[in-house]
Order: structure tokens, then sequence, then C-alpha cells
């Protein structure tokens, strides 16, 4: 460690957070809107609008999440899920001695994710993976949109209308001639199949997984204020720098300050310089 203080998250990690932050934020507030379409005065026009921007930033939040996925293999050491996910010898007994501590009050501080952390960010990112299929799935019922939409629309288009001629799915509640407009284009029964069969599944999955985020979220918030005032581990700045650094009980961190993975170590067998130097003398 030097004056700067401990390297911790790499840039691809920072990026990803707050990236993530900002289409998390956006996509609520559009999906707010599109929910309450008919409360807030939304016409037809504005529904599809705002349905089709919240694909677009979907799109750049699955790519997002994508690319932390793959990061997680060939990241640096904090970013990798074996520093991450809730895996490993030993995990449990490291969380049960930390959630020992924690009772405490007196929990050492972390340079990656303490245990209950690593149990917060899996779930995030499994509910995270739940909204981005979800949505790619319901891009494709509501809006025909990539990856799904041209074989739904094909699949329900009306007879002797292409998939392009079929028209976004409208709610009933718009109204009841915006309604018999879009089904005018659609073949009924296969439709309704389509909504049953696919839609709605994908739709309570859609809507129960962000108000579980919005639980973690909260959690999570709560844990990093908590962990900044309690643990002086500069969490929050590190998000921002990358690094954590000293003062208080940082300078005592429960890991061992790792910059990189270390290199493997050469087989017991290999006869190295120093061996070959030892030889000759």
């Amino acid at each position: 460690m030097n004056a700067g203080g401990y390297a911790v998250w790499d840039r691809t990690v920072r990026i990803f957070h707050w990236l993530n932050f900002v289409c998390v934020l956006f996509l609520s507030f559009v999906g707010t809107a599109i929910n309450y379409t008919r409360e807030l005065g939304v016409s037809l026009s504005g529904n599809l609008l705002l349905k089709t921007i919240h694909v677009a930033v979907g799109y750049v939040f699955v790519l997002n999440l994508s690319w932390r996925l793959v990061w997680g293999f060939a990241g640096g050491h904090y970013a990798r899920w074996r520093q991450v996910l809730p895996m490993g010898r030993g995990f449990l007994a490291e969380l049960a001695s930390y959630a020992r501590s924690v009772a405490r009050r007196n929990e050492p501080p972390y340079l990656g994710h303490n245990p209950f952390g690593r149990l917060s960010v899996t779930a995030m990112l499994l509910v995270l993976v739940l909204l981005g299929i979800s949505g790619l799935v319901l891009a494709g019922t509501d809006v025909y949109m990539p990856p799904f939409g041209h074989a739904i629309a094909k699949r329900i288009a009306a007879p002797g209308l292409g998939p392009s001629e079929a028209k976004p799915h409208v709610p009933e509640a718009t109204s009841a001639q915006e309604h018999a407009d879009m089904m005018a284009t659609v073949d009924r029964e296969a439709y309704v199949r389509m909504v049953k069969g696919l839609r709605r599944p994908f739709a309570i999955v859609h809507e129960w997984s962000y108000d579980v985020l919005l639980f973690l979220v909260a959690l999570h918030v709560l844990a990093v204020v908590r962990t900044e005032i309690g643990g002086d581990a500069g969490i929050i700045s590190a998000m921002f720098t990358g690094r954590k650094s000293p003062g208080g009980r940082m300078t005592h961190p429960a890991e061992r300050p790792v910059v990189r993975d270390p290199p493997a170590e050469p087989h017991p067998d290999a006869t190295t310089p120093v061996h070959r130097a030892e030889t000759r003398g």
C-alpha cells in the first residue's frame, strides 16, 4: 500500500456500477409512467414512445450487465467471482464469524466485499439477470423489438399480414377503439395464447423482480452508509477512485491486500535459476 491507499475496484467495475445505477433509476421512472399511462393521461403514441425508450435503455442495461458477468472471469482480483460470490472453502465459517462480530459491533473492515456483501451482491445480480431476460422477452411481446420481437410478431400476425404490420400491444385500459384497432392486426387466438403463455408469466417475473430489487437496493444503501460510518472503510469514495484509503481500522483490513492475482506456484520438482546456481556452487 502507498499513500494513495489500497487499489481495489478497477475501472470496469466502477463504470458498471454507476452505469447500472443510472439505467435502473431511469428504467424505474419510465416503467412507472408506463404502468400508470391512464392515470397520467398519456396518449397511445406517448405510451408507445415510453415503451420504446424503456426498451432502448434496457439494451444498455443488459449489455452493461453482460459485460460485468464476463469481467468476473477476466477482471482484477477484487472483480473476480471467487472474491464476489459466496463461494470457496471456509466461506460459511467466515460468514458466521462475521455475523458474530457484527452483533458485537466490532466487525473487521474488508477491502473487497465482506461476507454479508457477497450474499447481497449475489442476490442483486440474480435479480438483475431476471430483469434483463424478462425485459427482453416483454420487449418482443409489446413493441416487437429484438431479439424476440420478429419471431413473436410473425407468430401472432393476422392472416395475410406480415410481422411488421402487427400493431404493438395496447392495454385494454387505454381505450376500447385503440385496443380493437390493435387486435385487428393480429390473429386473436394466437395473440391470446402468446399473452397467457408467454407475456403474462414474464411480466409477473419482471414486476416481482423489480420489487425485490427495490428492497435489495434499500438494504445496500443502508449497509454502505453503516459501513462507511462505522468502519471508516472509504467504501463510497472507492467506487469513484477505485482505492480505499487508510484510516482508523482500515489500516488493518481483514483481507490481505492484493493488487493482482499472484503467479502460479512453481512445481516442486521444477529447477529454477536459484537451484542451478546452488548446484554450480
